[in-house]
């Protein structure tokens, strides 16, 4: 499949970053070094360039209806200007993607997902599209911006009159931007370092990237590239799709019982319900390494006597813990805070403990 470019592409390469395919398009992973961008974030402000994410108009007076049916959150609980983090869940148990709700205002929403699922997850909800909705695919058109870090709000209130310090987080604005209007800020950051994501259309993308860096020079604004993106996410313990939750993992399983309401029906809602009722085989865990090691992707998880008892879905060395930490399903029985467990690391049974996350905060 022909990798796809985001509409900024050019400056990222301009700005030196390091071009790689990911989800299905030219992404920059890093710029200078991944430890220097997450620092960057934790302490200051980066951008990220994330405008391979697909973004799903749906309107009219069966959009709640369709959304209520599609996802596993309960959508009828947002007000305007809220956004809601949610899943597809499948027919088969799994989890199509997860997706953050926008609720503009009554029968006006936006859903946000993952870029390598644009195209599953368009036919996903067309396929239970039965009372029509308005649905339209804006992906194409709406390039995304992460501000994040602590001082992603002063650098970004330069450009706008919408006071930002009111904004509560997973709530948003829509309003004029960096001179341009229509844009939506919305505090759904996923560094967990504070900040915003500004939706913008494409034609102004490079202008307001221009913008963003001019108001940001004071505090030493950086460009920041995915393989920070995933450190400081894992730092929060947050899900990445196709690593820690795909269409095999069911949300109960995924830890995401919390956006899983039983008070409405949704696609697959009985067979989650059972599985709630009867309890989960196994569960997604957080853990930090004792021994020192550093935990990858599809590592094996086994207990004391050397039984594989789950598997590793995220890792890495921790820049503000200076310790390997990571995500992995193990057997219920191993899931309690304070367990411990060994991570197999190229024949080695290195021990680490379940902690809760997030691990940094």
């Amino acid at each position: 499949m022909e990798t796809k470019q985001i509409p900024l592409n050019d400056l990222h390469v301009k700005l030196g970053g390091k071009m790689v395919p990911f989800a299905g398009f030219n992404m920059p992973v890093r710029y200078s070094s991944d430890i220097e961008e997450h620092m960057t974030v934790r302490k200051g402000v980066g951008v990220f360039d994330v405008s391979h994410m697909g973004e799903f108009l749906v309107k009219g007076t069966h959009a709640l209806d369709l959304i209520q049916l599609v996802t596993s959150n309960d959508a009828s609980k947002l007000v305007d200007g809220q956004a809601q983090y949610s899943c597809f869940p499948n027919e088969t148990g799994g989890i199509v993607d997860d997706l953050i709700v926008y609720k503009k205002k009554d029968n006006d929403y936006m859903l946000v997902v993952n870029a390598g699922n644009i195209d599953k997850d368009w036919n996903w909800i067309n396929k239970f599209n039965t009372k029509g909705a308005e649905l339209k695919n804006i992906s194409a058109d709406i390039c995304l911006f992460a501000v994040q870090g602590p001082k992603a709000v002063e650098t970004l209130q330069k450009l706008t009159k919408v006071d930002l310090s009111t904004i509560k987080y997973y709530h948003f604005a829509i309003g004029e931007f960096a001179g341009v209007q229509d844009v939506i800020m919305s505090n759904t950051g996923y560094t967990g370092a504070g900040g915003f994501e500004i939706y913008v259309h494409k034609d102004h993308a490079e202008a307001v990237w221009h913008k963003i860096f001019e108001a940001g020079k004071e505090f030493d604004i950086k460009p920041i590239g995915l393989g920070a993106r995933d450190t400081l996410r894992l730092e929060m313990g947050f899900c990445l799709y196709g690593n820690d939750i795909d269409d095999s993992t069911s949300p109960l399983e995924g830890g995401l019982g919390w956006i899983t309401k039983f008070t409405k029906d949704f696609t697959n809602a009985p067979s989650i319900k059972k599985q709630k009722d009867e309890g989960v085989k196994k569960k997604l865990v957080g853990f930090k390494m004792i021994d020192k090691g550093i935990p990858r992707h599809d590592y094996i998880i086994k207990d004391a006597a050397g039984n594989a008892i789950g598997k590793v879905t995220s890792g890495t060395m921790s820049p503000m813990l200076g310790i390997g930490i990571g995500l992995g399903y193990v057997n219920t029985q191993h899931s309690a805070v304070g367990s411990e467990i060994f991570i197999d690391i190229r024949g080695k049974a290195l021990k680490a403990q379940v902690s809760k996350t997030p691990f940094v905060g």
